[in-house]
């Protein structure tokens, strides 16, 4: 534990003070870009700064609750009860290995939510409504969201101050962006003014191929600043870490999946410590990928027969070393 209190007193000197917990949700509704992993890992880099930290799972798979090391329980209080009013989130509250950092576990009832809530009554406000009493408490509030821009998803962006956005370095990763943005957009407008997008982060990243340095100069061109600086790597130990129902940082806190997101969390609190704040109408042109003429109108993708991004057609992918070349140090 030596490694976590050396992170823990790097990270202290750049966390801000701030009255009321930062809300952030982490959300992308592409799956497998790392939402879970990202939640999770963050939260913890964010306990290891010694503020309070709360991780909500939002998603019915309940992969947050288990890589924290807790297994199904039918009968413990979780976000669907909180949800549906049932139970209050101080009810719900778990402690976990790190000692400044609490989750709000899932359960598989969270797939009916999307039913119930249909013709309740403020639907959309429920999540927010059942945090606010833990604002002041918490200095970071995650939310993971589900790998869907449904109503469980629209609940945590309606309760959230800012967007995490994890994506790959890949090109179907670009996909489905623009309905995502519009998406936050849509609910500034109309639920959540103050909603902004934090970041976006890579996750999963080969910088040594041609085709993952694409998309981050796609990425760079359209979100500017808000696109981080810290990229995440694959690495063995991040893979390994929820099977020991442990964040990487207790983990194996030298592994390269572990120092990332300790970097993550370091960018994010200095981000907030000087306020930097983005609007999607604060974004530049969309990335190639992405661009009004490739998506479709009704779907929000891409349309059929679209163009590869500018730069990338005819371009060779480097290759990845077999997997008795790859580098394996974790």
């Amino acid at each position: 534990m030596r490694r976590v209190a050396h992170y823990a007193a790097e990270l202290a000197l750049v966390s801000p003070y701030t009255p009321m917990g930062r809300v952030i949700a982490i959300a992308n509704q592409k799956g497998g870009v790392g939402k879970t992993t990202t939640a999770i890992n963050l939260a913890a880099s964010f306990a290891a700064a010694e503020v309070n930290t709360l991780l909500v799972d939002c998603d019915p798979q309940s992969n947050t609750t288990s890589g924290l090391g807790f297994a199904k329980d039918p009968g413990r209080i979780s976000s669907y009860h909180m949800i549906m009013g049932a139970a209050s989130a101080e009810e719900a509250l778990l402690t976990t290995e790190l000692e400044q950092l609490w989750l709000i576990p899932s359960h598989k009832n969270l797939v009916g939510a999307n039913l119930e809530l249909v013709d309740a009554e403020g639907r959309e406000f429920r999540l927010r409504e059942a945090l606010a009493p833990l604002r002041d408490r918490f200095q970071f509030i995650v939310l993971d969201c589900p790998p869907a821009l449904d109503l469980l998803t629209l609940n945590a962006l309606v309760a959230a101050d800012a967007v995490l956005i994890p994506m790959q370095g890949e090109y179907f990763a670009l996909e489905g962006i623009s309905e995502l943005l519009d998406t936050i957009d849509r609910i500034r407008q109309g639920l959540n003014p103050g909603l902004g997008i934090e970041a976006v982060v890579l996750t999963m990243f080969d910088d040594r191929t041609n085709l993952a340095q694409q998309v981050r100069a796609e990425l760079q061109n359209f979100f500017g600043e808000k696109l981080c600086a810290t990229t995440v790597p694959r690495n063995i130990r991040l893979a390994e870490a929820p099977s020991y129902g442990k964040p990487a940082l207790v983990y194996d806190p030298r592994s390269k999946g572990a120092e990332s997101y300790i970097r993550l969390a370091k960018e994010i609190i200095e981000r907030q410590a000087l306020g930097t704040g983005l609007r999607t109408s604060d974004l530049g042109p969309q990335p190639a990928a992405v661009s009004d003429q490739a998506v479709a109108p009704a779907a929000g993708g891409i349309a059929e027969g679209a163009e590869a991004p500018a730069g990338q057609q005819g371009a060779a992918v480097e290759e990845i070393p077999a997997a008795d070349e790859m580098d394996k140090t974790a």
